[in-house]
């Protein structure tokens, strides 16, 4: 698989998911809007065609070509102990979701790091869109961070490729205003993040915040002690966002590009 066939590949994921998700949450939402639909998303479509203008311009996909580079090179522990694909592939994968969870409750823990973090967090509403609400500043940081790790364990091109498909399709999927059954909710997040998981993570409560940081698979929170199974007032009642920034016009896109250096 090349890498110039990557971004369309998982384009096509992205907005395959997005759509779906969008169907389903109109169907069958789990939570009343505090805001309308369309300045909200004017907003959060606009945050991920700003990112992907900034990382395209910048970094290309420099997991994949990372990846490749290190391949190549014989670069990382999987290519310098010749570890077999399959098994180097489904590590991977694990270690890389395992940096991802970590650097989530880092961007909470440094202050420098939150500022850029909590424009996500200040979306008053949950729904497909606020999983598009990232800064670009820290897309950049996170990709670089990514491009590290990958040459680091040498991680294989496809695993790479597949994760990046994936982690866009479940955060797609765990930041959906969907309703799922609270029985099949219990057995889903056995394997991935669900909505009902993540979205305590939007809890305006503090300790909430600071809990359920996995983006796709739900171990980590549960081994390292970050779990919390839901939030204390219940979902229809509890309030999504932060203290600060609540206000409507807070949630303009130039608003929210500049969020991180304003004061709270």
């Amino acid at each position: 698989m090349s890498e110039d066939f990557e971004p369309i590949l998982r384009a096509s994921f992205f907005l395959g998911v997005l759509g779906a998700m969008i169907v389903w949450e109109t169907l069958m939402p789990r939570r009343d809007r505090l805001r309308p639909r369309l300045g909200r998303w004017v907003s959060n479509f606009g945050m991920i065609f700003v990112d992907t203008l900034v990382l395209r311009l910048t970094l290309g996909a420099i997991a994949v070509s990372a990846a490749i580079w290190a391949d190549v090179h014989g670069w990382g522990l999987f290519n310098i102990f010749s570890i077999a694909p399959v098994p180097a592939g489904l590590a991977a994968f694990i270690l890389l979701d395992l940096l991802i969870y970590f650097q989530h409750r880092i961007f909470h823990a440094v202050p420098v790091l939150w500022r850029l973090h909590r424009v996500h967090h200040t979306d008053v509403d949950f729904d497909v869109t606020t999983a598009l609400r990232f800064h670009p500043i820290e897309i950049f940081l996170s990709a670089l961070i990514k491009a590290a790790a990958v040459i680091l364990i040498g991680a294989p091109v496809i695993a790479v490729i597949i994760f990046e498909i994936v982690l866009n399709a479940t955060a797609s999927f765990n930041h959906a205003n969907v309703r799922i059954p609270a029985g099949l909710d219990r057995v889903l997040r056995l394997f991935v993040v669900t909505p009902d998981m993540h979205r305590v993570h939007h809890s305006v409560e503090q300790a909430e915040t600071d809990s359920n940081f996995g983006f796709n698979l739900p171990w980590w929170d549960r081994l390292f002690g970050t779990y919390t199974a839901q939030p204390g007032a219940g979902h229809d009642r509890m309030t999504i966002g932060l203290d600060i920034f609540r206000d409507a016009a807070e949630g303009r896109l130039d608003r929210l590009l500049i969020q991180p250096f304003r004061r709270s």
